[in-house]
């Protein structure tokens, strides 16, 4: 396998390492110099963008010029130029898999959060929030993450509304729209990333927290991601990262001798 990696940074460096211990071939591309140049992209088996959401779209259309078919697209932050990707892939018969993050605890995770604000909802007196925390230098704030925990959340849970929604504004006829899921983000220290979804009730409270300890877990599920997109041929567009999650649950458990 050969892995191009755009933005080799904390989570492309982790992706690198991990790839060359599997014995794959990879190759970095770095920001274009000052005078918005760079070399030519080589074509590789999977491309993965570990970038800056803003340089995303640049970067996909740098290597698509390369002739490159297959992308992750790990980056977040880059929604207003979705529509743009999305055309990209189309043009070139080209498959991307999209994630917010590329754990495969944290994607179990967001299962596991829908599942349970599914249930305390039924109950009806538990107020869901979400808590995440995360190095001082990340820029977005919610987390790709927590957004994406935010509307699994009000997806089965309407008494709020999403981080895309407006919330608690007036609706102009003198009522209020439902309340605003509550999303904190805490800038601190050095870790690579937690986050803590929380169900109150009026005399207990019950907590789901995933921790990251360091990226090898991105790095295993960019791996995981990669295979599948060469396993088979894919249909031209982008792919949910859950897609990569269920074949992976297909899989039957592995017995130690």
């Amino acid at each position: 396998m050969h892995l191009l990696i755009y933005g080799p940074g904390r989570l492309g460096g982790a992706i690198a390492a991990a790839a060359t211990a599997q014995g794959w071939r990879v190759a970095t591309m770095g920001r274009p110099s000052a005078d918005g140049t760079r070399r030519a992209a080589p074509t590789a088996d999977v491309v993965v963008d570990a970038s800056l959401g803003t340089a995303l779209a640049a970067n996909v259309a740098h290597a698509l010029a390369g002739g490159n078919r297959a992308y992750i697209l790990a980056a977040t932050g880059w929604e207003a130029d979705q529509a743009r990707v999305r055309a990209m892939l189309a043009e070139h018969d080209a498959s991307a898999v999209v994630a917010t993050n590329l754990s495969l605890g944290a994607a179990l995770f967001l299962r596991l959060a829908e599942r349970a604000a599914a249930w305390y909802a039924r109950a009806g007196t538990f107020e869901p929030s979400i808590v995440e925390w995360h190095r001082r230098g990340k820029a977005d704030r919610p987390s790709g993450t927590a957004r994406a925990i935010a509307r699994r959340i009000v997806a089965v849970d309407p008494r709020w509304a999403g981080p895309d929604e407006t919330g608690d504004d007036d609706a102009g006829d003198g009522a209020r729209s439902r309340p605003q899921l509550e999303i904190a983000g805490i800038r601190a220290g050095a870790a690579p990333g937690s986050h803590l979804v929380t169900f109150d009730g009026p005399g207990e409270s019950v907590e789901l927290r995933l921790t990251a300890r360091d990226r090898t877990a991105y790095a295993d599920g960019a791996l995981a991601a990669a295979r599948w997109l060469t396993a088979r041929p894919r249909i031209p567009g982008m792919h949910p990262f859950d897609a990569v999650v269920d074949d992976l649950l297909e899989a039957p458990v592995a017995v130690p001798a």
